[in-house]
């Protein structure tokens, strides 16, 4: 038996009898307006991302279609646009380190936050979403919700193996207050508004 196996087995043996739901998660009133949109893309720009409204019946890329151009390596969780690197052939997570641009599809956004969900579904392999240079997300408007107790409530949310939370890209800053972007992830964050087909 392996040390993993010895450990769960323990917890099964220990676990106290009975059902233990998880708490209620109270309901708070929104620290934002009715415009969840633009909420989300105020707060969004706020943590340093970027968002992107396609004109109908233009490139939805155009926001980021120099970036794309320019890649070497395009990881696409989605199937509105097509990359280079199958995520579906990757063996091992860090093969995904030479990922240039990575775009896959928010389950849904916060507007509360500017705060994007992405489950394993969504990403494939999960690190793609902290190993790619550029991260580029596909996100329904009609998918933004009010604050992170509504995201709690989600089934999709519960339901996940793998659930995380982006608010826009990696940065970090310095007792002098010098704020630098991707210094332990994603250089950038680019959010595009773009219904689900």
């Amino acid at each position: 038996m392996s040390a993993r196996d010895d450990t769960l087995a323990s917890i099964r043996k220990n676990r106290p009898a009975g059902d233990h739901p998880l708490p209620e998660v109270p309901v708070f009133p929104p620290l934002v307006g009715d415009d969840h949109v633009a909420e989300f893309g105020e707060r969004l720009k706020r943590m340093g991302g970027r968002i992107a409204a396609p004109v109908p019946g233009a490139d939805p890329f155009a926001a980021v279609r120099e970036r794309l151009d320019t890649a070497a390596v395009i990881a696409s969780a989605v199937p509105e646009i097509t990359g280079n690197r199958d995520l579906g052939a990757v063996a091992r997570p860090q093969d995904l380190a030479d990922v240039d641009v990575a775009i896959v599809r928010a389950v849904f956004g916060v507007a509360e936050t500017g705060s994007v969900l992405f489950t394993q579904d969504e990403l494939k392999v999960n690190a793609v979403a902290y190993l790619a240079q550029h991260l580029v997300v596909l996100l329904d408007p009609a998918d933004i919700l009010v604050n992170i107790q509504a995201a709690y409530r989600r089934p999709d949310f519960g339901r996940a193996t793998y659930a995380v939370l982006h608010t826009g890209p990696s940065a970090t800053a310095d007792i002098e207050g010098v704020l630098i972007h991707g210094a332990q992830g994603v250089r950038s964050l680019t959010v595009i508004l773009l219904p689900r087909a």
